[in-house]
């Protein structure tokens, strides 16, 4: 009975999703740990990694797989229900293996998008690493199919961009940092978004159209940032910033529709949506949204570590450590993106209007 709302509503969004045309859309996902599906598993020396339990311990086979969740991403959900395989990590990939032609995953755990931000994880990909390997994706394209066709399949791919989280938790609010201290929150958004304009461009000049930009969520209420509170709730003025840096994106991405030939450029907001889940988890069949599922030291990374003790039930908590949602959340932020309809025109979807999972 607890989640029997929240499972209806997910039925609800799967059964009126129309058929996705005759060719399964391609995506290519860009972002951090919360899209990160092993990418990092490769980085010798990087200390962003998940590849321990109790990660994956609801994914399948229940062992982990570089996801910092403990079971799959909100891209791994959303893959699904539109019908396609979760595209796999780039440097799990070879310029021969036919998955490039299907999509890839560039996310890697600490990535942001300032070169500078996660640096203390000594290797993880930066959006700028990330597009770089995306343009040596569409050379392995060309060779494999033809220039005319590679730039084709790049026009007519969905591009997922999920990312900012780090350039907030493991660079502005670090106190030890330098951004923090150089920059005022106004020039701060300042300099993401100018250097996020950049990218998006040169994304654009590789053959990208269809972008899809999930903004950030309230990171003022998660259990990292919890911890930081002397009441233990949420930090107000981290989630004013948040909204400031969300539409500070909008407007970019507006810009660049106006400016950019054939661009349609998507803001995916679920801000409201999960702030709503955290301060009334209930009423989606959760418990606990305040802290997380996995018992985490937030003073040695906030990450679930293999001797940390875990929740019995993981599908009431919305966090399984504290950064990172748990998997019953995430198949709720998903519903919620798919319920968008310029997401799912962006996808090809047809027919009904998706309700979104809604609360009982």
């Amino acid at each position: 009975m607890m989640r029997m709302s929240f499972v209806v509503a997910c039925v609800m969004v799967a059964s009126v999703l129309a058929v996705v045309g005759a060719e399964s859309p391609v995506t290519f996902v860009f972002g951090d740990s919360l899209t990160d599906v092993g990418n990092n598993n490769h980085l010798q020396y990087s200390l962003a990694k998940s590849d321990f339990p109790w990660y994956g311990i609801d994914y399948t086979n229940g062992q982990p797989t570089g996801r910092f969740t403990n079971g799959r991403t909100i891209g791994d959900i959303i893959s699904s229900k539109i019908g396609i395989p979760s595209p796999p990590p780039y440097l799990s990939l070879s310029a021969s293996n036919d998955a490039i032609l299907k999509g890839v995953n560039y996310a890697s755990g600490g990535a942001g998008i300032l070169n500078e931000t996660g640096l203390y994880f000594i290797q993880r990909l930066s959006l700028d690493d990330q597009i770089s390997c995306f343009q040596k994706t569409k050379l392995w394209i060309e060779a494999r199919i033809g220039k005319k066709s590679a730039n084709d399949l790049c026009n007519k791919a969905v591009y997922f961009i999920g990312i900012g989280a780090n350039d907030y938790v493991n660079n502005f609010l670090q106190p030890f940092l330098a951004d923090g201290q150089e920059y005022t929150h106004e020039e701060f958004v300042v300099l993401l978004t100018s250097t996020l304009e950049k990218q998006l461009l040169m994304l654009y000049e590789l053959g990208a159209r269809k972008m899809i930009f999930h903004g950030l969520g309230p990171l003022g209420c998660i259990p990292s940032q919890r911890a930081k509170s002397k009441t233990g709730g949420c930090l107000t003025r981290v989630n004013e910033w948040v909204k400031v840096f969300n539409s500070s994106v909008r407007k970019l991405l507006r810009s660049l529709n106006g400016k950019l030939p054939g661009a349609g450029f998507t803001f995916a907001d679920t801000f409201g949506p999960v702030l709503d889940l955290i301060l009334r988890p209930t009423s989606y069949g959760f418990r606990v949204s305040n802290t997380s599922c996995c018992n985490v030291d937030t003073t040695l990374g906030g990450l679930c570590l293999p001797n940390s003790k875990v929740c019995k039930n993981r599908r009431e908590y919305v966090f399984w450590d504290a950064f990172h949602p748990s998997d019953a959340a995430n198949e709720v932020i998903a519903g919620r993106l798919l319920a968008d309809p310029q997401l799912r025109m962006q996808l090809g979807i047809s027919g009904a209007e998706a309700p979104s999972p809604s609360p009982r």
